[in-house]
């Protein structure tokens, strides 16, 4: 089966500061990876080199079985990846309906999408017209992840969804990405600090630190909370 992600290889960062060290994963069709380690360990820097938008020094990113470590963002997001970024990437002023339709090849699609948002987060077609800056910073954080699936990706890149949530929004969105990857087989590569969430929605898991990978496991292993709380300490 051809893998939904494949890093070989791949250091990259900003300027001449490196930042990410001989990274490689690969992510299968219908799988969820959660990529842990504390700030500034390279984590987000390895989401925005997947998604091109920093350029790769060294190694080789596959999506799909196509090479596209040189390619464009725009080219990237056209190969079926959608991206949750952990900074806030809504447009405040626009409606929810407005902020969905913005991940759409065409408006075409809208149907599609509009059954896509009612199957996971049913309560914003209440606030279709609503503009997004006025939800709570959950709802916003659902309205992302909203965003992102309503295109249908075969890749989903999520960078620290949980982020200042309550309890119940972290629960509800594990519950999403699990159903999203059960129903489409979509690859999940899933940045996080919050163990117990990775570790509940994730098949695997790896630990980066000053940009290299140094720990790696199945996320239902016996003792892998720990050994993943000992790296998150050192």
């Amino acid at each position: 089966m051809t893998p939904a992600l494949h890093i070989d290889a791949i250091s990259a960062g900003y300027g001449e500061a490196v930042v990410l060290r001989e990274i490689a994963l690969t992510v299968a069709p219908g799988e969820i990876l959660a990529v842990l380690g504390k700030n500034g360990t390279g984590k987000s820097t390895l989401l925005k080199s997947i998604m091109g938008y920093l350029p790769k020094l060294a190694g080789r990113i596959a999506i799909g079985g196509a090479d596209v470590t040189r390619e464009a963002p725009h080219r990237i997001a056209r190969r079926g990846v959608a991206y949750v970024a952990q900074e806030k990437s809504l447009f405040q002023d626009l409606s929810v309906e407005e902020n969905i339709r913005l991940a759409l090849a065409s408006d075409r699609d809208w149907p599609k999408a509009r059954a896509a948002v009612e199957r996971s987060f049913p309560f914003l077609l209440e606030r279709i017209r609503q503009r997004a800056g006025t939800l709570s910073g959950g709802e916003q954080k659902m309205l992302l992840m909203a965003r992102s699936l309503a295109a249908d990706p075969k890749l989903l890149l999520v960078d620290e969804i949980t982020e200042g949530l309550q309890p119940s929004v972290i629960e509800r969105l594990g519950g999403v990405l699990r159903a999203e990857r059960g129903r489409s087989a979509a690859g999940i590569l899933l940045v996080e600090q919050h163990i117990p969430f990775a570790l509940a929605v994730a098949d695997r898991f790896v630990v980066m630190d000053r940009g290299e990978i140094v720990d790696a496991g199945a996320a239902g292993a016996p003792g892998a909370a720990a050994e993943i709380a000992r790296h998150l300490s050192l």
